[in-house]
């Protein structure tokens, strides 16, 4: 990048780097919701937590059945890989 350019695009610098930032952000989400290992703690988790007496049955069934649609949505993609 030249000088004169540089110059010229260093208002936009901040913008830039806000998108950079929001592409990195959205790549780590999408990784995170595709990992299969993710959805397996976050049901453990709340298998814990329902024998700890902090999740009810309604609420466990309910986050239950979340954590499986994702799981299940996340396999065709992995298995595209």
């Amino acid at each position: 990048m030249g000088l004169f350019t540089g110059l010229l695009l260093l208002p936009l610098a901040p913008v830039r780097g806000t998108v950079w930032i929001a592409e990195q952000l959205a790549a780590q989400a999408e990784r995170e919701l595709d990992d299969e290992r993710t959805v397996r703690r976050l049901l453990l988790d709340a298998e814990a937590a329902l024998e700890r007496g902090e999740l009810s049955e309604v609420e466990y069934d309910r986050i239950e059945d979340e954590l499986l649609e994702r799981l299940e949505l996340a396999r065709p993609r992995l298995e595209d890989r």
